[in-house]
């Protein structure tokens, strides 16, 4: 983090000729249980990770925005008064988004200033890990500063979330926002989706032995295109079938019904969905109950469903989840939007090694490219740097 921190102060002053008013960070995600169950109101339990995005920001006495990274070449440029979505696109849609969404929740963009922005992160893109939300995040942090809205981090989730629904045209939940802004030292992010409830939970994976590894298959995935938006229609088709707002509305005992008056297709995407509430809530009491060893058996029903009934995993995701529960992980699943992106395995500490040797032995052995392998810890939420 030092190094992050250090150089976007760096590259800020290098590339707009002054110092940045301060830095602010936000860190990815990943989500330990609960996909798919946000956007149909439903129950998540995330925790943020020590993979972050930093932003240096400084205002200006003009109405000129100002946005670059150093994973772009070039300077997005743009007037305040011109701040529309239907004026934002690529990647700057993520910083940009945020200062129109802003003005969605109050804020009045006429009579604030401009500002440069310069964003660097070591969160994977495209791997799972929420790096949108990490952008999203530390914007809204650092313009809720420099501008004095006093909007509240519950508040800013809303709005990461509205500026990735209408600006980029993903149709996420409010899952990640929420554990990037919330998130706490060794602690996972309780979230109810409808009421926006949230609650720390310890996670004690050191105190149990246990590092969280993450395989980042490589597989690129894109939620603003294809199967997401699909995901997404097929719950809320099951919902008005059903006769509830939302599948959050469904229980398990209402499955049998279910099934008699859904499609095959579309009753196996309200299975999933219903029974992976639960397994929040299941995994929510075990970890207080028992402890971060006990979740085991639920990570793995979890990717089972994701694989038959909601069908967004893919092979690498298989192989990877497969590969480490037979070299002694206690737990595994795909971990965010699914179609691509990273697995999530809970692992004994004296297996660590020989899970990941296994990993890149199967990966060679069925010809997909190497994964990444690292390990995550619970992280601080966004917060200012300097």
């Amino acid at each position: 983090m030092t190094d992050l921190r250090t150089g976007v102060r760096d590259d800020f002053a290098s590339i707009f000729g002054r110092e940045p008013d301060g830095v602010w960070s936000s860190p990815g995600r990943v989500n330990l249980i609960g996909e798919h169950t946000d956007y149909n109101l439903g129950f998540v339990l995330p925790f943020a990770i020590n993979r972050r995005t930093v932003a240096a920001l400084g205002l200006r006495e003009d109405r000129t925005v100002r946005v670059g990274s150093t994973f772009a070449d070039e300077l997005v440029e743009i007037d305040l008064d011109r701040l529309t979505p239907d004026a934002l696109d690529g990647w700057s849609a993520y910083p940009l988004g945020v200062a129109w969404a802003l003005g969605e929740f109050g804020a009045d963009l006429a009579a604030v200033p401009g500002f440069d922005l310069l964003i660097d992160s070591n969160v994977p893109v495209g791997a799972g890990l929420s790096s949108s939300a990490a952008i999203e995040g530390a914007t809204a942090l650092a313009l809720n500063d420099v501008w004095r809205l006093g909007l509240d981090r519950r508040t800013l989730a809303r709005v990461g979330q509205r500026s990735e629904n209408i600006v980029v045209g993903a149709p996420t939940g409010i899952m990640d926002q929420s554990a990037s802004l919330l998130g706490e030292q060794d602690a996972a992010v309780f979230l109810d989706c409808r009421s926006l409830h949230a609650e720390i939970v310890p996670l004690g994976l050191e105190e149990a032995g246990l590092v969280a590894l993450i395989v980042d298959t490589g597989v690129t995935h894109a939620h603003a295109t294809g199967g997401y938006a699909e995901r997404r229609a097929s719950c809320e088709a099951g919902a008005r079938a059903l006769g509830v707002e939302s599948l959050r509305d469904v229980s398990v005992d209402d499955l049998p019904r279910a099934r008699d008056l859904l499609d095959d297709v579309t009753f196996r995407r309200v299975r999933h969905v219903v029974t992976e509430d639960q397994r929040v809530l299941d995994t929510v009491r075990t970890l207080r109950e028992s402890g971060p060893a006990a979740i085991g058996d639920l990570l793995d029903a979890s990717h089972a469903s994701m694989r038959d009934d909601f069908e967004i995993s893919v092979p690498e995701l298989d192989l990877a989840v497969e590969t480490a529960q037979a070299n002694g992980a206690i737990g595994a699943r795909m971990t965010g939007g699914g179609f691509g992106g990273s697995a999530i395995a809970l692992v004994p500490v004296d297996a660590l090694s020989r899970v990941q040797v296994a990993l890149d032995g199967a990966f060679a052995e069925h010809g997909f490219g190497q994964p990444e392998l690292f390990t995550v810890t619970a992280s601080e939420g966004s917060r200012r740097e300097s």
